[in-house]
């Protein structure tokens, strides 16, 4: 599956359809960000199970700007509409294969009940 362009318009529907959304948060003038984009293609194209989009931060200043994207590339992770990783800089392919192995055997019932015991400590 190739990398999606998300966009303001197009993000609320792409995170609510689909189980794991990797995000590239890039720029076109961004050497880390050219560099890192040809290892998320092919990782994105080893995994169609998993939707792997990219967030260009100067056409989508809001949408970075509403994730606190503060430095380039960052990858994040949203598993069942929960941001579970999030990390700026560059990653190898191997870290990244391993990543996705992790976002997949991930026990999301445990997650939500952690977040749950979070909220009621913080209430």
């Amino acid at each position: 599956m190739a990398t999606l362009e998300l966009t303001k318009e197009t993000f609320q529907d792409t995170i609510n359809n689909n189980d794991i959304v990797f995000i590239d948060f890039w720029a076109p003038w961004c050497g880390p960000c050219k560099s890192f984009a040809p290892i998320y293609e092919s990782v994105s194209e080893k995994n169609d199970d998993v939707v792997f989009a990219k967030v260009n931060t100067e056409e989508q200043q809001e949408l970075a700007a509403s994730f606190q994207i503060r430095s380039i590339p960052t990858l994040m992770i949203l598993r069942e509409q929960i941001v579970i990783f999030s990390q700026a800089g560059m990653l190898p392919e191997s870290a990244m294969d391993e990543i996705v192995a992790k976002t997949k055997q991930l026990d999301m019932e445990k997650v939500k009940a952690e977040i749950e015991a979070q909220q009621a400590g913080n209430a």
